[in-house]
């Protein structure tokens, strides 16, 4: 969530990069069914703005280039009641006459990630991030979308300017885990134990950590990770389920079982595999 109203700070700085100024006397007609919309939106009544700003769309008809500004703002109220096609449609033909409005193209890089379609994210904020300083957040942003493609040169190439730029828990999990990827596994627990170092309540540091060293068999070592992660959170249902592998790896049967138990209660359905292997004695 904090990602998402720093992303929709941004984009409504560029509603007024491409905003002017005008006098109450001066204001055409459009332009007053607009003033309707623009106090709808400061209310967050996004669906109120979206109908005003259609109106006022409709009476200009193009004619004015300070319309593309509303097409804009109605942009970014489709994107805030989830109409993401209808913003989309807005956002092209806002963008061709506004190209340096870099906001505009991060507004299509989110949508694209509400979405769920991965390649058109990555390409909106690609453009987003031309000409610009490098940001931190949006670094990561992309570095996380490069991990998910299973391109971690680029991601620990993101990851490492980005720490230059603002270290922290985060950056340095996913750092840790392009790391592991790229087969640098002392590298990669200088990572992740630099982020419990930065923030010891960071719970996906402690579970990414522990999952591969469960994948490495190192099942002790996993414990420890694991215990400290539910001392964070002591129902976080892939933890315990970790918790329940390493601990029926080395032998502690009954509380391995237990914890692969409360895991596929709690919607792990990974556990019934571990459960049958493991624990069909016991559960019987």
């Amino acid at each position: 969530m904090a990602e998402r109203k720093r992303i929709f700070l941004l984009v409504f700085v560029g509603i007024l990069l491409c905003s002017a100024s005008h006098s109450f006397a001066q204001l055409p007609k459009w332009k007053a069914i607009e003033a309707k919309g623009d106090t709808l939106y400061k209310n967050k009544d996004f669906k109120g703005a979206i109908k005003y700003y259609t109106k006022a769309i409709d009476l200009n008809k193009l004619q004015d280039k300070q319309i593309y500004n509303t097409i804009y703002k109605r942009a970014v109220s489709y994107f805030s009641t989830e109409q993401f096609s209808f913003a989309l449609k807005d956002l092209d033909i806002f963008i061709p006459q506004f190209p340096a409005i870099h906001q505009a193209k991060l507004l299509k890089a989110f949508i694209y990630r509400e979405m769920g379609d991965e390649d058109n994210q990555l390409v909106n904020l690609e453009l987003a991030m031309e000409n610009q300083q490098p940001d931190p957040e949006l670094l990561k942003w992309r570095g996380m979308i490069y991990l998910q493609k299973e391109e971690y040169q680029k991601t620990k190439s993101d990851m490492l300017v980005a720490r230059q730029l603002q270290d922290d828990s985060e950056t340095e999990t996913y750092l840790g885990l392009a790391y592991y990827n790229l087969d640098q596994k002392d590298s990669s627990f200088i990572s992740f134990n630099r982020s419990i170092e930065l923030d010891a309540t960071y719970l996906p540091a402690y579970l990414y950590a522990g999952s591969i060293l469960l994948e490495d068999s190192d099942f002790p070592l996993a414990l420890t990770y694991l215990d400290l992660a539910l001392r964070i959170d002591s129902k976080n249902k892939e933890v315990i389920f970790y918790k329940g592998i390493a601990l029926v790896e080395l032998k502690r049967m009954d509380e391995g079982c237990s914890c692969l138990n409360k895991a596929f209660y709690a919607g792990m359905d990974e556990a019934s595999g571990y459960l049958t292997e493991f624990c069909y004695d016991v559960e019987n």
